[in-house]
């Protein structure tokens, strides 16, 4: 990783965002789409325009857009989103085409060329395709494209998706180090409640601790979208723990935001940068297991960042082989990490408690390390919505 990629985002608020080098937009259904019509190409050109007033100051675009199975809904006869997997995934086939060929022909209009770039879960799960899709971003951008990023909603099953083009969105600003993230819906920016009921517009958050008292309402799926303020709050905290901020607001308003205005809601990062191996650990590994740690352990894994020896294992969750992915829980049961194991949990049991010189009198020199390297670990912040 580069040291450019793991240097902190400058980006304090919206005036700032002159100075970005990178950028993750992520624009939802509702604001390209709709169900009479299919894709709005007077929303999508003007979307086009405001990314590429960001370009022409130098930085770069990743554009994560939602709509491709509200584009194919349209062709297909269809009246309603489909609560079927079989019929989003036809409605995708045919909707992505359509979406990716409307945004081909308006940034030619402005000399640029996109790059389609569909992702699963499966491919940011496991640590080879990750760092495929981490080198073939960074390559499309070091060719001067605009890569379009959104689910392969065409194949992804039920059981493993990311459910909301938000996560994904901050999932791939943590992917490649982007200066912020910006999310574009059809709300200019978060209420503190219902506008409906007197709810007002906030226009910072600084910590979790102001989002107490904040209703976001329910996770959405009606109309051509599935997300929500819910999913753009999470997607949110998972940029701004990785050193990253967001802004959100509403796709009309994104010239505006693009210009410097202060509109819509700045979250501010409060996290460290991490590289792409902590992001892959802490947002989008699947943990096999979970090791119970004492609170000697909790203070020198958690607080000292020291590798986590057997001496402060007091037990063992699941089944996992070595180079699993397991979590680390202190004796309260809160996860406090998350780490690559060294061992099998068939072969931790009789390690527990033990200090690594023991165990290499005992069982051999092979025993002498760690558990989980400090190095194949991150530390979690704790999460709420």
């Amino acid at each position: 990783m580069s040291t450019r990629q793991l240097r902190g985002s400058t980006i304090t608020s919206a005036a700032d965002l002159a100075q970005a080098r990178r950028l993750v937009i992520k624009v939802g259904s509702s604001s390209l789409t709709t169900l009479q019509g299919g894709i709005s190409v007077e929303a999508l050109e003007q979307l086009v325009h405001a990314c590429q007033s960001l370009r022409a100051r130098g930085t770069e675009v990743v554009l994560v857009s939602s709509g491709a199975i509200a584009a194919g809904l349209y062709p297909l006869g269809l009246e309603t989103r489909p609560q079927d997997l079989a019929a989003q995934q036809a409605a995708a086939a045919v909707g992505q085409g359509l979406l990716l060929a409307h945004y081909t022909r308006t940034f030619a209009e402005h000399g640029a060329t996109v790059a389609q770039v569909l992702l699963t879960v499966e491919d940011l799960i496991r640590r080879s395709t990750y760092t495929n899709a981490l080198r073939a971003l960074e390559k499309l951008l070091a060719l001067g494209t605009v890569p379009v990023v959104n689910e392969n909603d065409a194949v992804a099953t039920a059981e493993i998706r990311f459910g909301d083009n938000d996560r994904l969105a901050a999932l791939t600003a943590n992917l490649i180090h982007a200066d912020a993230l910006i999310l574009l819906s059809d709300v200019d920016a978060l209420y503190d409640g219902p506008p409906s009921e007197g709810g007002k517009p906030v226009a910072r958050i600084s910590s979790p601790a102001d989002l107490e008292g904040v209703t976001l309402g329910p996770r959405g799926r009606a109309g051509v979208g599935t997300g929500g303020m819910v999913t753009k709050v999470e997607a949110a905290q998972i940029v701004t723990a990785n050193g990253t901020p967001a802004l959100l607001t509403s796709a009309a308003k994104a010239q505006a935001l693009f210009n410097g205005e202060e509109v819509g809601t700045f979250f501010e990062a409060r996290g460290r940068r991490r590289g792409a191996r902590s992001a892959w650990l802490a947002h989008l590994a699947h943990t096999k297991g979970r090791l119970l740690i004492d609170d000697g352990a909790v203070k020198a894994v958690v607080h000292g960042r020291r590798s986590l020896l057997p001496a402060g294992i007091t037990g063992i969750e699941g089944a996992f082989e070595a180079g699993d992915v397991v979590e680390i829980a202190g004796p309260d049961g809160t996860v406090q990490a998350r780490g690559v194991t060294a061992f099998s949990s068939t072969e931790l049991p009789q390690m527990l408690g033990c200090s690594t010189a023991e165990l290499a009198a005992r069982l051999g020199p092979d025993y002498e390390r760690p558990v989980i390297h400090t190095d194949d670990m991150v530390r979690l912040e704790m999460r709420s919505v």
